[in-house]
């Protein structure tokens, strides 16, 4: 017996853009971000190049013909819901592309590829003029502070040189322009968003690495994507900014170079939720049939899972309403959910900063007995003075505090901080895991060397 077909339907965007047979830029970073946003990505490409994440070594510019010759087989074809242009090489590609866009008459993202992270020229100094023609046509341009500076001679050096580049290009034509601020030193990154409408600046802590490349396709794919699903342009643009965000974070270690970004890090971080609250349910259960009660605190215990690329604490998994004590042992109170954790992921949160294998924690009690089978675990336990703690941040959390202090206090990673709390703060010891496995057999060491009550 035959199956009946199940089609998927999605939207589609086209990239027209030059090939990077390192994969991390060009064409293929932007059909694999598409993919990750979940639009089918179709593709005209303007150039060859043989690269890599050191540099580009060659670029073997395609006729104007072949190029347009791609656009049309997909405008053929497809109901084309967004467009993006990356790299366009030279003047007669810039020209021709703009022609064909205007024809499309759909929203068009204009990436301005004009030098490789690598530092290398990826745009024939002629093409240059041809612009204004293409940036007419398009509902955003997502220059970096170097791009914006040779299209409108602006230096880009902070947010009011950024909003001034931004609506020098809105003069030029375009709807809205996204001046980023990657180039542009700092401990934060802010994205300056400029329409006729106003200015939305995006921000968020810069991450210390080298591996960006392909960082401007993936952005400006990411808001094609959102654009393509009907998204307004600060929503895309903000979709945009943080799969960046997170896919800088957590780049692919590949190549003899500084490495690329991971453009399916949202993806992948999706796929992990269901095994990650799994994994808190095992824990759970193991929990449960130890009876680990020797070290549930009176607030309850409770058990937080991190996906591999967890940046919330809604991207974490733990017990709703915690695990307690009852006559008969230890119980949670309901079952595992994404969100039900504030206290505990946000200390899991921070101390993923500083080590981002970590994975799991655990808030267990803290007394002398728990204080003398501390000596048990496999890594430092490290005490904290919380009379030292700093008053609450804006969010009202002080976790990033005693993450960063734990870490301060020890070499390495700690199996668990500790303190003996303060005024209204109960006394805690807070067991750190990279894994379920590891996270059991720390906690169980612990209920076991304090015994029953």
């Amino acid at each position: 017996m035959t199956r009946a077909p199940a089609p998927d339907s999605r939207p589609v965007a086209l990239t027209v853009a030059g090939s990077d047979s390192g994969g991390g830029a060009g064409v293929q970073a932007d059909l694999k971000t598409m993919e990750a946003m979940g639009v089918f990505g179709t593709s005209a490409v303007t150039a060859v190049t043989a690269q890599n994440t050191c540099g580009v070594e060659s670029t073997h510019v395609l006729p104007v013909e072949e190029v347009t010759a791609q656009i049309e087989a997909v405008r053929s074809d497809f109901d084309v819901s967004a467009v993006k242009t990356g790299m366009l090489a030279t003047e007669p590609i810039v020209s021709a592309v703009a022609d064909r866009a205007a024809e499309l008459d759909v929203p068009l993202v204009v990436d301005p590829v004009m030098v490789a992270t690598t530092g290398d020229r990826l745009l024939d100094p002629g093409a240059e003029d041809a612009y204004e023609d293409l940036l007419g046509s398009a509902a955003l341009a997502t220059p970096n502070a170097d791009e914006a500076g040779v299209l409108t001679g602006v230096e880009v050096t902070d947010r009011a040189s950024a909003v001034e580049a931004g609506e020098a290009l809105v003069d030029l034509g375009t709807d809205a322009a996204l001046v980023k601020g990657g180039h542009v030193p700092g401990d934060v990154v802010r994205d300056v968003l400029v329409t006729s409408a106003g200015v939305e600046t995006f921000e968020h802590p810069r991450v210390d690495t080298d591996a960006t490349h392909g960082s401007g396709c993936t952005l400006a794919s990411a808001v094609a994507a959102r654009i393509a699903h009907g998204d307004s342009l600060a929503d895309a643009v903000d979709a945009g900014v943080s799969l960046l965000a997170r896919a800088v974070r957590y780049h692919l270690d590949v190549g003899e170079g500084p490495g690329t970004v991971h453009h399916l890090a949202a993806l992948r971080d999706r796929a992990a939720r269901q095994p990650t609250a799994e994994a808190v349910e095992g824990v759970v259960r193991r929990f449960v049939d130890a009876d680990v009660s020797p070290v549930v605190p009176e607030v309850g215990m409770n058990v937080v899972g991190a996906t591999p690329y967890a940046e919330t604490p809604g991207e974490t998994a733990a017990v709703e309403g915690r695990i307690t004590r009852t006559l008969s042992g230890v119980q949670p109170n309901r079952g595992v959910r994404f969100g039900a954790s504030s206290h505990v992921a946000r200390f899991l949160l921070s101390a993923r900063e500083l080590d981002p294998s970590l994975r799991f924690a655990v808030n267990c009690r803290f007394d002398e007995r728990v204080e003398a089978a501390l000596s048990e675990l496999d890594d430092p336990a490290v005490e904290l003075d919380r009379s030292e703690e700093p008053r609450p941040d804006a969010e009202g959390s002080t976790m990033g505090w005693v993450a960063r202090r734990a870490f301060e206090e020890t070499e390495g990673t700690p199996a668990a901080v500790y303190d003996r709390g303060d005024v209204g703060k109960e006394a805690i010891t807070r067991v750190l895991a990279p894994d379920a496995g590891t996270a059991v057999s720390r906690v169980l060491a612990l209920s076991e060397a304090v015994g029953g009550e």
